[in-house]
């Protein structure tokens, strides 16, 4: 069995296995989920994905299975690296392409953990609107981020065998996300809404399917005379996956602005998606307090689309990835300071 593969089995399995500790502090019983609680899996993940970091920085040439300057010119080429690699140096070569692989990791955990945010004002927005009980939260998001895992996987590897095709689809992933970016500032103080009857999710899920009109505690689907319907909760469960579907087309293409290796991108948005259940649960009673932070994430969007289009003569304006991390990091930290600061005014 090559390195590679032993990499992202160990790593699909390490998954399964944080899955089933999370499920375990979270779905013992149907109970919201403390702020104890959330802090506590929120670091955790935090913590894991910066543990990741250092092993990329040790072992990342084993993802590749780069045995020889050779492999390492052919994955720096393939990925657009763009490093400066020495021949006579094999050694000094391996740890530039591990510590860039790193950085690119971090960068990218860093921008999906952040587009993740905006995911849960939508998400809270859903809640709301069908009116779930916070103790059945849990299970929702936990089918939720299930589901989100597996078209995250399916939209990483397509988009990386399209840019291996057709390398113009950076260009249009840029110029999308510019658009992107500037929609959502245009639209930063528009108050989204829910039409609970009239959304399309629920009048597709209605024309194929009988619908129960009213919860039956945590169940996605119940049985009536011998008829099978799916509850109010189970459409809620398919509007989280309809919105993290359309979340995925903003997010895959902003991580592929940061690496081309379809590994990093996708244990990058693994990271993100698996801590986003906690960080809900973290931010929910508190996230309208971040109103600037929809400005910060449009500015954001617009940043990396612009770094896409221009990504020939990214490193001649000095947008490394080094560098673009902390301008990410910056952007970031502005907006939410500035909503500590200047605090959301009251509706008199």
């Amino acid at each position: 069995m090559s390195n590679e593969l032993v990499f992202i089995l160990g790593f699909i399995v390490f998954i399964f296995i944080m899955m089933g500790a999370d499920l375990g502090l979270f779905g013992k019983s149907d109970k919201p989920v403390s702020l104890k609680q959330a802090s506590i899996m929120s670091a955790i993940w935090v913590s894991l994905a910066l543990i990741f970091y250092v092993l990329i920085l040790k072992f990342g040439h084993l993802l590749h299975h780069i045995d020889s300057f050779a492999d390492l010119q052919e994955i720096n080429a393939r990925n657009l690296h763009h490093l400066q690699l020495n021949p006579d140096d094999f050694a000094g070569s391996l740890k530039l392409y591990r510590k860039n692989l790193g950085l690119e990791f971090l960068t990218g955990y860093v921008v999906e953990y952040a587009l993740s945010v905006d995911n849960i004002f939508v998400m809270v927005l859903i809640f709301s609107a069908f009116s779930v009980n916070q103790k059945y939260y849990h299970k929702v998001l936990l089918w939720g981020i299930i589901g989100a895992v597996v078209m995250r996987f399916l939209f990483i590897f397509l988009g990386a065998a399209l840019i291996s095709q057709f390398h113009w689809i950076l260009y249009l992933f840029g110029a999308f996300l510019v658009y992107t970016g500037v929609v959502m500032f245009i639209n930063r103080n528009q108050e989204d809404e829910i039409d609970t009857e009239n959304h399309k999710v629920v009048k597709l899920a209605s024309k194929y399917f009988a619908v129960h009109p009213q919860f039956e505690g945590n169940k996605f689907f119940v049985k009536i005379n011998r008829k099978k319907f799916i509850t109010p909760l189970f459409l809620v469960l398919l509007i989280i996956e309809f919105t993290d579907l359309i979340f995925a087309v903003d997010s895959i293409p902003a991580i592929f602005s940061i690496t081309k290796d379809p590994y990093i991108v996708f244990f990058s948005n693994i990271f993100a998606i698996m801590g986003l259940r906690s960080m809900f649960f973290l931010l929910v009673n508190i996230i309208d307090k971040f109103h600037f932070l929809k400005i910060g994430l449009a500015i954001l969007l617009t940043f990396i689309g612009l770094k896409m289009l221009a990504a020939d003569y990214a490193d001649r304006f000095g947008l490394t990835t080094r560098n673009s991390l902390l301008i990410i990091l910056g952007i970031l930290a502005v907006s939410v300071i500035a909503s500590l600061i200047f605090p959301k005014k009251k509706a008199v």
